[in-house]
This record gives structure tokens, C-alpha cells and sequence, in this order.
């Protein structure tokens, strides 16, 4: 979730053909900021399967952005996603706009707001409160952030859905496809359907915020008494699937510990809890919260503490997945190219049938990115570039039509997850000793020795 902005608000539009005037207009603006030119090399991609670079102006750019942003829902959360790999796809100016989408979303005004407060707690829902606060204090793409206390004292949070938003995400999502294809997006050789069905249900599960307090009751259980991590608790009584009522947590974004006030010391211990989490959602909770926004983590000076926020993208892992991301991340670390050409026909990052060659590009790249689980000191994130080498490499051999498969649709949420990691311990210009975490959290002990 990220900080509002001053505005007062404007209203989500929530019907379906009000929504897709506003996606029009938004495609129009992208189409013009591209132009004939840019239109001409999108073509080109398309029928030659090299990646096209877009040429987006601020001024088209922005208003692109704003047009997402007054949306909300799922084009803007697809916004999001577009945003994480802007350096690559945008020019430099464009990118820095389209990061934009990360940190703001439009509020409801109030009286939309009122509208559903009433429709989910009654004509008389504000007397439950002894203090309400209309402004909100986070907005994201599915719903904002309201500060309140009951009359019984309890300080809350209430996360809340602007209205329409789970009507319009299959709309959406066609839309979105029909874009995609538009303006080539999709790479040479691979079927993008699956893909979007699975954001498609992903979109459906964040909108569903029942669902959202069981998979944060879940987690808060696997996390128990750790000193590093604060998970807030739910408030059943005032909780509908519209409106989530949880603990208020005091703290800051974890990423102002960038600011030049802050030491290396709390910030490396920060990136090394949060990367150790990220390790243990997968092989020990199998239960992973998979949305990287660096506002989903608020830092508390004063206990040193993390508060985990936002787990409408939780998903749980299956346990052959599991099984084949430790024998990728063990055998890479090991160089046993044979254990990782197993691990990733078992994940779908290439075919069993597939050109040696094919291959050996293949794992030469998973070996690359593998680079901080194989350095014997502390990796030192705020000097590499490992994540420019591995997005240029991994573009080119995405966009080649080299391979049979594409990985598991399910999975594309994880390697949201491992990147956001990864970006944000490289914000944080943070040291962390992965080489130990893999020892600790993802290779099995040995077994115990028989009795003599």
C-alpha cells in the first residue's frame, strides 16, 4: 500500500462500458505517444520476435498513468507490473512516470466512500467508531487505508474496496489481452492466455477480503513470536468481504532506510530479514505473500521490527513446486548442470525435447542469476548490476522463440516476489549473506548418524 496523496478523490467507475471508455481513452493516449514510427517497430516485433523499445513522451506518458490510476482495479494493478520492467520497455523519462503507478492510486471521495460504509455496515455503521478518519491514509489499486478506534478503543486499520472494482476485473482482463496483442507485447512463440487467466485469478482472490483476513491469519500463525516481523490481527466483527479490519501498525516504508540518515548496519539487517522471509515462505511456510511493494513493509525505528502488510496476493505453493525450486536453487549453487536442467523441465522453463544448445542458454542464465547464492562473503546489492545483465539476457532468449514451454503460470507470481526482493535489498545498497540462508533454510539437514 502506499501514502495518499492530497486529492480529494475522484470516483472509481465501476460500470462496465464506463470502464472501457476510460481504457480507450488510455489506449489512445498510448497509441498516440508512440506514433507512426512506434507503431511501425511494434509491427516489426511482432512478425520478427525481437523485443521493440517504446518511445513514449512525459506529457503521453503521464497521461496514461492518470488515466490507470483513476481506474484503479485491474488495469492499474497490470499498470504495476508493466511499471517493474519500464527500464527496458520505456524510454528513461517514460519509465520514471510509469513508476508512478507503484506509489499512488486516486481515493474514492467521501461520498462514494460513505456509500459503502453503509452498504456494509448499516445506516448507523459510524456508531461503532469513536473516531473515524475520512482521509485516507494509503490508497492502492483495489481499495484504501482509513485509520479508526472502535468505542470499545481497539486502533484499527480498515482496508477498503472501491466499489466495482471485482465486477470489472474479467473485463478487464480482456481488454487488457486485446491491448497486449495490439501492441505486440506478446513474445514470439508464447501462448500469453494462461498467463492473464491466472492474473485473472489472482485479481479475483486480492478482491475477495474474507479470503484476505484467512490467508493473513495463516501467515500471521506460521510467523508466531518472531522478533524480526510484526503481523497485525484481524478484527472478525468488523471484517466483510468488502472491508478488511485489521490491527493499526505504527512504521515507515521500509525503503526511506535509503535516505543518506540511516546506517548500513539496520539497513543490512533489514534486507537480510526480509530476503531470510522470502526464503522461508517458499521452502518452510509454502505460503508466500507475493506482492513486492515496498510500502507492504513499514519499518519501526524504535522496535526495529517489520510490519508485513497487504496479503490479498498470498498463495500457497504447491509442494512439487516447492520440491523443484530447492533442487534449482541446490543445484545451481552445487554447478550440477544436470540437477537444474531437471528442475526447470519439472517447472517449465524448457522442454525435455528442447535444442541443446537451447539448454546450455538456458542454464547459463539461471546460473547467472543465481550470482548472490554463490558469493562466499556478503553480496553487496547497492553495487551490482546483476539484475540489468539477467532482465537484457533473459529478454533476448524470451523473445527468441527458442523453447517448447513456458514456466508454470502459478509461478509467475513467485518471480514477482524474488524480484521485489531483490530490487529492494539493491535500494537499500544492503550487504546480505545468502550463501548462509541457503545452507540454513533451503538445504535439508543431514540425517543423523545410526547409534553405534
Amino acid at each position: 500500500m502506499t501514502r495518499s496523496t492530497k486529492s480529494p478523490g475522484t470516483a472509481v467507475p465501476s460500470r462496465r462500458l464506463s470502464r472501457l471508455w476510460h481504457l480507450g481513452r488510455a489506449t489512445t493516449d498510448l497509441a498516440a505517444g508512440v506514433g507512426v514510427k512506434g507503431m511501425y517497430e511494434l509491427a516489426r516485433s511482432r512478425s520478427s520476435g525481437e523485443p521493440a523499445r517504446i518511445q513514449l513522451s512525459p506529457e503521453h506518458t503521464r497521461r496514461f498513468t492518470e488515466r490507470l490510476a483513476r481506474m484503479r482495479g485491474a488495469v492499474m494493478k497490470m499498470g504495476q507490473l508493466m511499471s517493474m520492467e519500464g527500464s527496458d520497455i520505456f524510454t528513461p523519462e517514460a519509465a520514471e512516470i510509469m513508476s508512478t503507478l507503484r506509489e499512488r492510486a486516486e481515493p474514492m471521495p467521501m461520498s462514494q466512500l460513505s456509500q459503502v460504509l453503509e452498504r456494509e455496515y448499516g445506516a448507523d455503521w459510524d456508531k461503532r467508531f469513536r473516531r473515524f478518519e475520512f482521509k485516507p491514509i494509503a490508497a492502492a489499486s483495489i481499495g484504501q487505508v482509513h485509520r479508526a478506534e472502535t468505542r470499545d478503543g481497539r486502533r484499527l486499520a480498515l482496508k477498503i474496496q472501491f466499489p466495482g472494482v471485482r465486477d470489472s476485473i474479467d473485463s478487464d482482463i480482456d481488454n487488457l489481452a486485446l491491448l497486449g496483442q495490439t501492441f505486440g507485447m506478446a513474445p514470439k512463440g508464447i501462448d500469453i492466455k494462461p498467463f492473464l487467466e491466472e492474473a485473472r485469478r489472482q485479481l479475483h482472490r486480492e478482491a475477495d477480503y474474507d479470503a484476505e483476513a484467512e490467508a493473513l491469519e495463516r501467515y500471521r500463525a506460521r510467523i508466531g513470536d518472531d522478533p524480526d516481523f510484526l503481523v497485525p490481527a484481524v478484527h472478525r466483527d468488523l471484517t466483510t468481504r468488502n472491508v478488511l479490519a485489521m490491527d493499526f501498525v505504527d512504521g515507515v516504508p521500509v525503503d526511506r532506510l535509503a535516505g543518506a540518515d540511516h546506517r548500513r548496519a539496520a539497513r543490512d539487517r533489514a534486507a537480510t530479514a526480509l530476503m531470510r522471509l522470502t526464503l522461508r515462505e517458499l521452502f518452510e511456510f509454502g505460503l508466500v505473500q507475493t506482492d513486492p511493494n515496498f510500502g507492504n513493509y513499514l519499518y519501526d525505528a524504535d522496535s526495529g521490527r517489520i510490519a508485513l502488510l497487504d496479503f490479498g496476493a498470498t498463495h500457497g505453493v504447491a509442494p512439487e513446486h516447492v520440491a523443484a525450486f530447492r533442487q534449482l536453487a541446490l543445484a545451481t549453487v552445487d554447478g550440477d548442470r544436470d540437477g537444474m536442467r531437471e528442475a526447470s523441465i519439472a517447472l517449465g522453463y524448457m522442454g525435455a525435447d528442447d535444442p541443446i544448445e537451447h539448454i546450455d542458454t538456458m542454464l547459463d542464465l539461471l546460473q547467472l542469476a543465481a550470482e548472490p547464492l554463490r558469493t562466499d562473503a556478503h553480496y553487496d546489492f547497492g553495487t551490482s548490476d546483476l539484475f540489468e545483465r539477467v532482465y537484457r539476457q533473459g529478454r533476448e532468449l524470451f523473445h527468441s522463440g527458442a523453447f517448447s514451454t513456458a514456466p508454470a503460470p502459478e509461478t509467475m507470481f513467485l518471480h514477482r516476489k524474488f524480484m521485489g526482493s531483490f530490487m529492494l535489498s539493491r535500494r537499500l545498497r544492503a550487504r546480505v549473506d545468502l550463501t548462509a540462508m541457503v545452507e540454513d533454510v533451503v538445504r535439508p539437514p543431514a540425517p543423523a548418524a545410526a547409534a553405534a
